[in-house]
């Protein structure tokens, strides 16, 4: 039997200790957000990358060849050691000493237990501090200077870690010169697109609501966003999405053996555009070359970019990048243009311009940055949720089957178009409740672009302290919601509209129309081709055992995780459907929240011999009795059990730990709402199939 629990409010994690204590006997005293970081983190999926193992393997047996090979005592120093994986990688190669630099330290307690388990303690000292911190020399960290530097520092965006200035401090106090590195280089590439549904996640376009033009106003249109990168796993982008409108440019290197600096830095490539199209956005990546010679090397590239796309490794620590470029322009096929990154030593950005590379210099272009609030109080998913035409053409059904000339609408939801749109589509008059500052001035802006500023009356404050003089006396004949709420991490959470819902029931009329008219809850058990990887325990990893890390994970999953389920962009993550979606609860807006507590059971046989990761959990929202959006999937299950989810919500995945085994079996489960508290549970278990009509023996 299994558990998992949720609640309609999202919990947020205390600050993390400032001084934890060291050691695994220690993570019980630990604060909640530290257990947190361990179970949500990206150990394991590392751990399970075997094309990065290897690679790095390789790359460490060369590295500590060429030392020998010159006579020298090999003296290794690992940054970021993690499990100690490397450290003893370079001990089995033939280093002399190691010394393993993990400022972690719940990892660093583990480090020590996974080295002392290999039997590498003599060999291998871990130490627990920020490699900035470290010393060297007599009563320092190091007894010397290392000859060999292991480094595993980077993220999706290479240097999103603070890569460079660990590097640049290394090789000014704790490596000799002409080290050894390993990786040797690091070289980050471009691709320049054309992407209609990329450019949505960053800027909103023109609506059409009924005979109007629903319009962003000019500082959004204008506004060249924020800088932080956008990390995908840009092999599920479909490829008709896309259009390339430049050849693979290599933007720039690091070499990892050489002095390194982590002074903001400018690199231009000039090219011919491939072809015509409006310039949006920058696909961006990078690959590690293990050794000087470029013969060993780890691609973070897109599947697409491979002769056999299915051979292209699956890892999801490292992805790939998506960058907006400040404005859209046109190109024209053959034209000479010049794409700019700049970094500073933690995070990239990118630029066009006419013209080659040698008109335009290498001049510093600054970091973008929001000037309009709207990239401050939307994110990424957000915009395409309210940039998706067809989307809001079901809301704009919706609501023009609710609303009359005379309607009196009351919205709640955050930073939401509902209400403007009710307002184009012919509603008397609307009231929305904006309780976040930010939020009412991006709807602010947006009221006075489409001459509604007075026709919208923006409420402050939570709905549940709402009272009659805040709508002059109206009643409300129409209560609006998405459901969405900035807060909301987990599909359920976006229930707190029902809960608004009860709270201003004394304000509707007594014939009120309620949108959405409720909402369902609903289940699908999968299997996962590459996601499990990232909850699934390690045991060995290139023949070292790593179990005290599995350990560790377990117990933080244990204190705070357990039975918990965790937010995925699931088109992002193949799956396969072992059964028919299920109905769990239903949930009727038009009522207020009962107080009995809401429940069901039933079973449902898997219909595939594919071991069961994880139950997929998501929202569907009845607008009308015709109308319904999904928040998860966004059409029926296809042959062979292919799933598509909505490519703009997070859906919740229940991990199973292990993963249930193949075969023919049952899934039994048992759903419960208790209104009073917000609590969600389920008891799940699995049964073997039993035919009636075989011998049990």
């Amino acid at each position: 039997m299994m558990r998992f629990r949720g609640t309609v409010q999202p919990v947020f994690a205390a600050e993390l200790p400032k001084h934890p204590e060291d050691g695994l006997d220690d993570l019980e005293d630990l604060e909640e957000d530290f257990h947190q970081d361990i179970a949500r983190s990206s150990f394991a999926d590392m751990l399970h990358d075997h094309d990065r193992n290897q690679k790095y393997y390789q790359g460490i047996r060369a590295a500590v060849s060429r030392v020998k090979a010159r006579g020298e005592r090999v003296v290794v120093l690992d940054i970021g050691t993690g499990t100690g994986l490397l450290s003893m990688m370079a001990v089995t190669a033939g280093a002399d000493v190691c010394y393993a630099v993990e400022v972690f330290a719940p990892m660093a307690a583990a480090a020590r237990s996974i080295v002392q388990k290999n039997g590498f303690s003599e060999q291998i000292t871990v130490i627990n501090k920020h490699s900035t911190a470290v010393t060297v020399g007599a009563g320092g960290d190091m007894a010397s200077r290392a000859n060999v530097l292991l480094t595993e520092l980077f993220d999706t965006e290479l240097i999103g870690e603070g890569a460079l200035s660990a590097y640049e401090h290394a090789h000014l106090h704790l490596v000799q010169s002409g080290c050894e590195a390993v990786p040797h280089r690091a070289t980050v590439y471009a691709t320049l697109v054309q992407s209609e549904r990329l450019w949505s996640w960053a800027h909103l376009q023109p609506l059409a609501v009924g005979g109007s033009q629903l319009l962003p106003y000019d500082a959004l249109s204008r506004c060249p966003g924020s800088h932080a990168v956008c990390d995908l796993q840009l092999s599920q982008l479909p490829r008709g999405s896309l259009s390339a409108l430049s050849p693979r440019l290599t933007m720039f290197s690091v070499d990892f053996s050489r002095a390194v600096s982590s002074e903001p830095q400018t690199h231009c490539r000039s090219f011919e555009a491939q072809s015509s199209g409006e310039a949006q956005v920058v696909l961006s990546w990078w690959d590690l070359s293990m050794d000087p010679d470029n013969t060993i090397v780890c691609s973070m590239a897109p599947s697409w970019t491979y002769e056999d796309p299915h051979s292209a490794p699956w890892r999801d620590h490292w992805m790939q990048s998506v960058y907006f470029l400040p404005e859209q322009s046109s190109v024209s096929r053959g034209q000479d243009l010049t794409l700019t990154v700049s970094h500073d030593d933690y995070s990239l950005w990118y630029s066009l311009s006419q013209g080659p590379q040698g008109l335009q210099g290498t001049r510093a272009v600054p970091r973008p940055c929001c000037t309009c609030l709207a990239h401050t109080v939307w994110d990424r998913p957000r915009f395409g949720q309210l940039g998706d035409r067809a989307l809001t053409q079901q809301y704009v059904s919706a609501l023009q089957q609710v609303l009359g000339p005379d309607s009196v609408v009351l919205s709640i939801s955050d930073c939401s178009l509902l209400p403007l749109m009710a307002r184009l589509l012919g509603a008397r008059t609307v009231f929305s409740v904006e309780g976040l500052r930010l939020s009412r001035q991006v709807v602010q802006q947006l009221l006075e672009t489409n001459h509604l500023s007075g026709s919208v009356e923006l409420l402050e404050g939570p709905p549940e302290e709402l009272r009659a003089e805040d709508l002059r006396g109206q009643q409300v004949s129409v209560l609006l919601g998405e459901p969405y709420f900035s807060s909301s991490l987990l599909p359920w959470h976006s229930l707190r509209f029902w809960y608004s819902r009860s709270a201003v029931a004394p304000l509707l009329a007594p014939d009120a129309r309620v949108l959405p008219r409720g909402a369902s809850l609903h289940m699908v058990p999968v299997h996962f081709e590459q996601l499990w990887r990232i909850r699934a325990p390690c045991g060995s990893c290139e023949g070292f055992d790593v179990s005290p890390m599995d350990q560790m994970i377990q117990r933080s999953l244990d204190y705070r995780e357990a039975g918990e389920a965790e937010p995925h962009a699931l088109w992002e993550y193949p799956c396969q459907a072992l059964g028919p979606p299920t109905a769990l609860l239903t949930f009727d807006f038009t009522q207020c929240v009962p107080e009995e507590t809401m429940s069901s059971s039933a079973s449902l046989r898997l219909s595939s011999s594919s071991c069961c990761h994880a139950v997929v959990l998501w929202m569907e929202y009845h607008l009308t009795q015709d109308i319904r959006v999904s928040t998860g999937l966004s059409g029926p299950v296809g042959a062979g059990g292919q799933c598509q989810w909505s490519p703009h919500h997070k859906q919740a995945v229940f991990f199973f730990s292990p993963a249930l085994d193949s075969g023919d079996h049952t899934l039994s489960y048992t759903c419960s709402f208790e209104p009073r508290t917000g609590d969600l549970t389920m008891d799940l278990s699995l049964d073997p199939h039993m035919d009636p009509h075989r011998d049990p023996k």
